[in-house]
């Protein structure tokens, strides 16, 4: 399934799902999918990637888990198995959905979020397989500048060297956008 077969759907979200999604003042739908896995509901609005499982025998929702884009680390788009996976910033476990069956506009939603959220950031390379990253984001609901440090692999976050280019990054990224530490 390539990129000229996921056209969008016109098809918008049953009353259960929308019921199971409240939306904040001035957030709207923007994408959403049906894993083909799980028959759960993948939904991006303007502030958040939402996630609403169903009970597969009665296809009501169960349950909404809500991340705002700002704890979205990165997304990855698999053509070939129509697969999307998502990464958060806190480390936990990545999502992974399935939108074979029907057309999304998920990846696509999903890479323009998460790049309009960044207002600025920077890597880190410290030497010995040890990497990092700081940024400023943005939360799209609040408009509040958040700072973020996501350590790599090999990177352990009390070792008092990765701590100071950590702070000395951040503090030059908050010089940047006018934050006060």
């Amino acid at each position: 399934m390539g990129l000229f077969n996921r056209f969008p759907s016109r098809a918008e979200l049953p009353p259960a799902i929308t019921a199971a999604v409240p939306l904040a003042k001035g957030e709207r739908v923007l994408a959403f999918g049906i894993d083909d896995n799980t028959g759960g509901y993948v939904v991006a609005t303007t502030f958040a990637l939402v996630v609403v499982s169903s009970n597969a025998e009665t296809a009501t929702p169960e349950r909404a888990v809500r991340r705002r884009w700002l704890f979205v680390d990165a997304g990855s788009w698999e053509p070939e198995t129509a697969t999307l996976t998502v990464t958060w910033t806190d480390g936990a476990r990545a999502g992974q959905w399935f939108f074979c069956d029907q057309p999304t506009l998920l990846p696509e939603t999903l890479r323009e979020r998460v790049q309009a959220s960044v207002v600025i950031a920077t890597r880190l390379n410290l030497g010995d397989r040890r990497t990092g990253r700081v940024a400023i984001r943005q939360d799209f609901e609040t408009r509040e500048l958040i700072a973020q440090t996501i350590l790599g692999r090999y990177t352990r976050a009390d070792d008092p060297e990765v701590q100071a280019h950590v702070a000395a990054a951040l503090a030059h990224l908050r010089d940047q956008v006018g934050l006060r530490a």
